[in-house]
């Protein structure tokens, strides 16, 4: 990915890689594999160790299991690095408060009361929050309709959630028909 500035001599310090792998089960459940790793490209000190540069800073798993209308039925997460063993890898069964949650209803706030600040670990924490999006995308086209909408008559969830997909927009229009909403004209307003 270029730079803002691409001319100018740069050089790597830090990498955070998260990655989301969603998995249909045989029972009609999905898993959730979820990590979050941080590297550095130099040695650094932690917690008085000395950290050789490429090994993890941070090495966080988080495990969920949901169901089709993405509500989770099982929770659990693993710390493999951490700056501070013994203690940041202690939070443990903390993650299991994600249980009865639904990735679509509330979920990032919901997560924020539940696990924010000293509740959970800062950086599982944060990988919860990459998770609504990133399972909807798993099931999007075999598990939820993205065409036709749901049951009761609502449009496809994913329309009004981004700029491309505003149900005025040229693209709603050509893919979505159905869904199209005429712009709302604005009032012309006269300056004093």
């Amino acid at each position: 990915m270029p730079a803002a500035h691409p001319s100018v001599t740069r050089r790597p310090l830090h990498r955070r890689a998260l990655d989301v792998q969603v998995f249909a089960r045989d029972d009609g459940l999905f898993d959730v594999e979820a990590s979050l790793i941080d590297t550095k490209t130099h040695d650094v000190p932690l917690a008085g160790v000395p950290r050789k540069a490429g090994d993890p800073i941070h090495e966080m798993r988080l495990h969920l299991t949901v169901d089709a209308t993405l509500t989770i039925t099982a929770a659990s997460s693993d710390t493999l690095w951490m700056p501070y063993p013994g203690a940041c890898n202690e939070h443990g069964d903390a993650y299991r408060r994600l249980v009865g949650l639904n990735l679509m209803k509330g979920f990032r706030q919901a997560v924020t009361e539940r696990l924010g600040g000293t509740r959970g670990c800062t950086h599982i924490t944060e990988l919860c929050q990459i998770l609504p999006t990133a399972v909807i995308q798993a099931m999007a086209g075999s598990v939820i309709d993205t065409r036709e909408g749901d049951a009761a008559g609502n449009p496809p969830f994913q329309l009004d959630r981004c700029h491309a997909l505003r149900r005025d927009s040229a693209t709603v229009a050509k893919f979505y028909p159905r869904w199209h909403q005429q712009a709302a004209v604005q009032p012309a307003t006269s300056e004093s």
